[in-house]
C-alpha cells in the first residue's frame, strides 16, 4: 500500500505559479506510473500529468507548456510545477497512483490540495 500526501495548493493570482508537492509513505522507485488529477466544482475528475518510472510524461492538452509534471525518487516525492495560471485551472488538485495486488489493480489518493487562481 501506499499513502499519498499533497501539498503547495493557495490562492494565486492569473500568470502567477504554482508548485505542488505528492509526498508518498513509500519508496516510489519501483512503482511506475504516479499522477496529477484536479476536480473543479460540478465537474468530473481530470487527469492533468502523469509520469513513468523511466520519465516519460503525459499531460492534458488544456496544460501543455504550462506545467511540468516530475518526480524524485530519493525523497519519494511527485512535483508539479505550475505556470501561467488560468482562472480555469481552479481546483482541488489530486496526486495519483496504482498498484496490481493479488485482488487486481487497486488506486491510491491523496486528499487533495485547493488551488484558485483569481482574474
Amino acid at each position: 500500500q501506499v499513502q499519498l500526501v499533497e501539498s503547495g495548493g493557495g490562492l494565486v493570482q492569473a500568470g502567477g505559479s504554482l508548485r505542488l508537492s505528492c509526498a508518498a509513505s513509500r519508496s516510489i522507485f519501483s512503482i511506475n506510473t504516479m499522477g496529477w488529477y484536479r476536480q473543479a466544482p460540478g465537474k468530473q475528475r481530470e487527469l492533468v500529468a502523469t509520469i513513468t518510472s523511466g520519465g516519460n510524461t503525459n499531460y492534458a492538452d488544456s496544460v501543455k507548456g504550462r506545467f511540468t509534471i516530475s518526480r524524485d525518487s530519493a525523497k519519494n516525492t511527485v512535483y508539479l510545477q505550475m505556470n501561467s495560471l488560468k482562472p480555469d485551472d481552479t481546483a482541488v488538485y489530486y496526486c495519483n497512483t496504482f498498484l496490481f495486488l493479488n485482488t487486481g489493480k487497486v488506486d491510491y489518493w491523496g486528499q487533495g490540495t485547493q488551488v484558485t487562481v483569481s482574474s
